[in-house]
């Protein structure tokens, strides 16, 4: 465990996916645990579908995530020649093989394979090839895979999730290290480069715990240092299927343009596949690096529940100063609050904090708060006001003219108002609240009052009962 090397490696193919981001917390935890190095490796050996502007985009969501890699982000594509050159060696040392048998008569030998009902296995018809047979083929310009000869016996390496894992080798195909235009597998590369890079522990998604028997063929096959793996369970939709849109957002930008801090969305995905040995739920970074082990690691999926991130967001943002919200809001929206003083910003955002699951839900019902209405839901008007009743409304207004303008007299206002039309108290105020902001949910009607002031409330509640008869 001392000084371990790991790398996060996603292709970029795509918006940084919440799993990847998982993986990749996974590894970076791990390493400032352990004073290692957390390593950024961009496999962009798939040409057609690899762009520039997912690189960024991956780079942009790890740094915004606060997952900060060691030293430059490594380009798979400029270690070729080191993928050549293994190839090479392996060919020269008859521990690979060129193989003849095109894509369409192994399909045909799968199809026949399968009518017979037997299992299909690739044939090893050119494994060993003398060199006179080798070079005819050559000359004739036949089309190759290189592939890899599976020694006899079997392959075993201790998971740090799964635990002993034994695979028989008879049950691996001589699997193809080099496809037929020359371009190498996904299974060989990462083995080449996880070696050229030192990687001391793979930490992955558990999809790959299938690649592991044959990247450790590779890897003894040129006798390189094993590492240690480390798969990481998979994360499930609520309904117990592979995460998808359906589920929830399934990128980190998603959650960064909804107004997630950081450090709930880290807090949270900590938690997807990590059991921390405490009934504790919200940490920061450093509690979270302070208590990581790999040992706590679950072999179950996990299952991504957004109402467990919308609470562990909602808890975030009750501990956050009012600095570090403003400074969140100005990133979504720099012209929010504007035209208002620092002590009224200050206020409504002790009123919202507790009462939000993000910085978004801030600032929109914040704008709503501040802003005066100019319309109202007919539905909800007819609704609350049954037969377009709004003696609660003047009522109120009377008494907010008559009275000081306190707290305990706008309360007991209420609770006369309310025993006056014969009313339930939630139903007097939910009347105010609509005709205050043109919704029925938010903070307390009370401090909202004592915050957008006399005149203004006055003025608003006067503006609807002129617009609604």
């Amino acid at each position: 465990m001392n000084y371990p090397i790991v790398r996060f490696a996603p292709s970029p193919t795509g918006y940084l996916h919440i799993g990847g981001a998982r993986t990749a917390l996974f590894n970076w935890l791990f390493t400032r645990k352990h004073q290692g190095k957390f390593l950024l490796r961009i496999e962009d050996t798939d040409l057609e579908r690899s762009e520039e502007k997912y690189i960024d985009q991956i780079i942009s969501a790890l740094d915004w995530l606060g997952l900060d890699h060691d030293g430059d982000y490594i380009l798979q594509s400029n270690n070729l020649s080191s993928h050549q050159a293994a190839l090479d060696q392996l060919l020269a040392q008859g521990k690979a093989y060129r193989c003849f048998y095109s894509k369409e008569e192994l399909d045909q030998l799968r199809l026949a394979a399968e009518k017979a009902k037997k299992p299909f296995r690739v044939p090893t018809t050119y494994r060993d090839l003398s060199q006179e047979e080798l070079n005819k083929h050559l000359q004739d310009k036949k089309e190759f895979t290189i592939r890899l000869k599976v020694p006899e016996g079997e392959t075993r390496f201790e998971d740090l999730v799964f635990g002993n894992i034994t695979v028989q080798n008879r049950e691996i195909d001589d699997f193809i290290l080099a496809r037929s235009d020359g371009s190498p597998t996904y299974n060989f590369v990462v083995t080449i480069d996880d070696a050229d890079m030192k990687i001391t522990h793979v930490i992955r998604g558990d999809d790959h715990l299938a690649n592991t028997p044959k990247q450790i063929l590779i890897y003894e096959a040129l006798s390189l240092p094993v590492p240690t793996f480390v798969h990481l369970p998979m994360i499930l939709g609520s309904d117990g299927k592979r995460l998808s849109k359906r589920h929830a957002a399934t990128n980190v930008q998603e959650y960064k343009e909804k107004g997630y801090q950081p450090k709930s969305i880290i807090n949270y995905l900590s938690l997807l596949g990590w059991n921390p040995d405490s009934n504790e739920e919200i940490f920061s970074i450093n509690e979270i690096i302070e208590q990581f082990e790999l040992n706590q690691i679950q072999k179950k999926p996990a299952i991504f529940d957004e109402k467990k991130l919308n609470w562990v967001s909602g808890q975030h943002l009750q501990k956050s100063s009012i600095k570090e919200l403003i400074e969140a809001i100005k990133d979504l929206d720099l012209t929010w609050a504007e035209h208002h003083s620092e002590d009224f910003v200050k206020k409504l955002l002790l009123l919202l904090r507790d009462r939000s699951k993000n910085i978004q839900d801030i600032i929109e019902l914040g704008n709503i708060i501040m802003s005066n209405p100019s319309s109202y839901s007919q539905d909800e008007l007819h609704n609350i006001f049954k037969g377009n009743n709004f003696e609660v409304i003047e009522n109120f207004i009377s008494g907010l003219e008559a009275e000081e303008f306190t707290q305990s007299n706008i309360e007991q206002l209420i609770d006369n108002i309310s025993i006056q039309c014969e009313l339930s108290l939630g139903a007097v105020m939910k009347q105010i609240r609509f005709a205050i902001t043109t919704i029925t949910y938010g903070p307390s009607l009370v401090e909202i009052i004592i915050l957008l002031g006399q005149d203004t409330i006055i003025s608003r509640l006067k503006k609807f009962v002129q617009h609604s008869t």
